[in-house]
């Protein structure tokens, strides 16, 4: 059986929750080498901030699970 790939996707985001040094955390996800998006949260906010690489375009999230999701619609 292969590992879900919406499980690693949520322990990256939540490695991004638990950092405690209080600078954003920033993590690129790609698919085959191909960059499809990037994502920082702000822990002050406690807010995502997802940026498709193709189209630049910006999209913000409170919520882990639907920020977990959009990544793993990019890459799949």
């Amino acid at each position: 059986m292969k590992h879900s790939q919406l499980v690693a996707i949520i322990k990256r985001l939540e490695a991004m929750t638990e950092a405690t040094d209080n600078e954003i955390q920033v993590r690129r996800f790609e698919r085959e080498g191909v960059e499809k998006c990037i994502v920082s949260y702000d822990s002050s906010t406690e807010t995502f901030e997802l940026t498709e690489t193709d189209t630049q375009q910006n999209y913000q999230f409170d919520n882990i699970d639907i920020v977990a999701m959009e990544i793993y619609d990019l890459i799949q």
